[in-house]
């Protein structure tokens, strides 16, 4: 079991073994899960990050500065 410390901006260190593991590179893209009280975190394969971008782009009516600042709260 590895263990990495969340600092006060939410951001942590994934530890270098598990990055070797998983072949996380610079530049890769991660997903996080909530189950439960466990947080799984997954690499997201290229097929995966171009439906993402496919779905991102059609909620894009959805991504003004304005929009982020009136759903920020909930």
């Amino acid at each position: 079991m590895d263990i990495a410390k969340i600092t006060a901006r939410g951001q942590t260190t994934i530890p270098k073994r598990m990055r070797d593991d998983l072949d996380l590179h610079d530049g890769d893209v991660i997903s996080f899960e909530a189950r439960d009280d466990h947080l799984v975190v997954r690499k997201v394969t290229r097929v995966q990050d171009d439906y993402l971008q496919g779905v991102s782009a059609t909620l894009s009516e959805w991504a003004s500065p304005e929009d982020e600042n009136a759903w920020r709260d909930l």
